[in-house]
């Protein structure tokens, strides 16, 4: 990363010109960068970097395609908390290391109701005097020229690239557009009720301390949260769009896993990686790239371990749209394109367990239906292959076959990985499945290293297959139904890949 450099002797000056001065009642004060080599700025250079630059105001732009979308739906977050303020904070920028930041992403609730994604945006709902609400969104205008913060301050436009204008931002947002640098005042001064989302901003937290309480807040954010539990037409769109990129980079993986067994699971995860930031955003969550043993470990992210020929590859990883939507995917593979009779038998089974979870996904019909009936598919294998005592019911009362299972079947998905998280039980784990609620279906067998409960051979072996199920008006609609689920199905569509690579 590259610093403006001085001679050696202006290193340790203070600034000294009229650029770095303090600046006006509003203006946003420059924030040298830690460690940076730019101080002593001459007048004469003050001046010259004030002129000579073209006009690049865009004028004339359309519409996000999602701008009815977000409308909608702050109309409905209006219609459920009349006569109170609502904040809505997109979050700030995170130290990672000294000067760096990580890259930023906006807080699903802000992204959400106004289609932008820029740190430091505030949407406020402000009570307009009668049942309504009047929106605006508080951005960070460009950076400054007259004051030099477009050059001098690490998050001015020449270093880290042109932000928006507030009128560039109104066209897109179909919002009115302020600085934000005047919300906090503007937010102390206010009176009557106000709710924020909180974990987002501490600063406005801190304006608002003597106006807002936890609960109040809570309540916000668990309506935000359940608004998003039936997606619009967008919502879908946009999934589909991850699932799809999603496929393409598993096919990609295939075609790479000879490199990966020269390297380690890394090659992996950065093959989907490369297919994530060409076609989307990012990824949606941290990639499991879990090979061999590693897969009976839930949530393995460091994927630093081996590939090798005859194990298995359990590979979870989803594509995030430059929208914010993710797909969550699973697929559990031969690293070799061929199941030795065990792991076909164990894959058989979490694909029993998976046909009769999807079966189940319905409208009208309860949440858990879908887990309750791919567990009972698990248990009884559990229980035919001799590994736990029955019957089958005193399992499943018992939770027995929970020590191979470990987790629930599912969970909502859509802007977030784990969707909807903080709505209510009772609207979501035991609620009824609605057409546009898309959620996954993932079950999975997981037999540990070390569990000497099991035969030698089932040690190390783990199971996963997870697609996105969409509910549809007369039942549900895989979204990633092109990738292949049964294992002979797996065998020749690695077969396929791995001739035409």
């Amino acid at each position: 990363m590259d610093t403006v450099q001085l001679e050696e002797d202006d290193v340790t000056e203070e600034p000294t010109s009229e650029a770095l001065e303090t600046p006006e009642a509003g203006e946003q004060p420059i924030k040298q960068r830690k460690n940076s080599l730019y101080t002593g700025v001459s007048d004469e250079l003050t001046e010259n970097m004030r002129s000579g630059w073209d006009d690049t105001e865009l004028r004339g732009l359309e519409p996000i395609e999602q701008a009815p979308h977000t409308a909608r739906r702050r109309a409905a977050l209006s219609a459920r908390f009349p006569g109170e303020r609502l904040v809505i904070p997109a979050g700030n920028l995170r130290t990672r290391s000294n000067d760096t930041e990580y890259g930023f992403r906006a807080a699903t609730e802000y992204a959400y109701l106004t289609g932008d994604q820029t740190h430091d945006g505030v949407l406020v709902l402000e009570p307009d005097g009668a049942e309504g609400h009047t929106a605006t969104v508080y951005l960070l205008p460009r950076s400054n020229r007259e004051n030099g913060e477009f050059w001098l301050d690490g998050q001015g436009e020449l270093w880290v690239g042109r932000r928006h204008s507030l009128a560039e931002a109104e066209q897109l947002l179909g919002l009115p557009a302020k600085d934000v640098r005047e919300l906090a005042d503007a937010l102390r001064a206010a009176t009557g009720p106000v709710r924020i989302v909180r974990g987002h901003d501490a600063g406005l937290e801190a304006a608002l301390t003597d106006k807002v309480t936890g609960e109040c807040d809570a309540e916000l954010r668990t309506f935000l949260s359940e608004q998003r539990l039936v997606k619009d037409e967008f919502e879908i769109g946009q999934l589909q769009a991850a699932v799809d990129s999603t496929v393409r980079g598993f096919e990609d993986v295939v075609k790479v896993l000879d490199k990966a067994e020269a390297t380690s699971e890394r090659y992996i995860e950065g093959t989907f990686f490369l297919r994530a930031r060409v076609e989307g955003n990012h990824v949606g969550y941290a990639s499991i790239c879990a090979a061999g043993p590693h897969a009976t470990t839930l949530h393995w992210v460091r994927n630093d371990g081996p590939v090798r020929s005859g194990e298995l590859l359990l590979l979870d990883a989803g594509v995030e749209t430059p929208t914010l939507y993710t797909a969550d995917v699973t697929r559990t593979i031969p690293i070799n394109g061929r199941f030795t009779p065990l792991q076909r038998k164990i894959y058989d089974a979490v694909y029993e367990a998976q046909e009769a979870g999807i079966a189940a996904v319905k409208p009208g019909g309860k949440y858990l239906d879908f887990h309750d009936a791919a567990q009972r598919v698990l248990a009884a294998k559990l229980v035919e292959w001799g590994l736990i005592e029955g019957p089958v019911e005193r399992v499943l009362e018992l939770g027995l076959q929970r020590r191979w299972t470990l987790h629930g079947t599912g969970h909502m998905l859509g802007m977030d990985v784990h969707d909807c998280a903080t709505a209510r039980r009772e609207a979501y784990a035991e609620g009824t499945l609605e057409p546009g609620m898309c959620l996954t279906v993932e079950p999975g067998l997981y037999f540990q290293a070390d569990d000497l409960t099991v035969p030698e051979e089932y040690r190390g072996i783990g199971v996963r297959i997870e697609d996105d199920i969409l509910v549809t008006e007369d039942g549900n609609r895989n979204l990633s139904a092109a990738l292949p689920r049964t294992s002979d199905d797996v065998e020749a569509w690695m077969a396929a890949l791995l001739q035409g690579s």
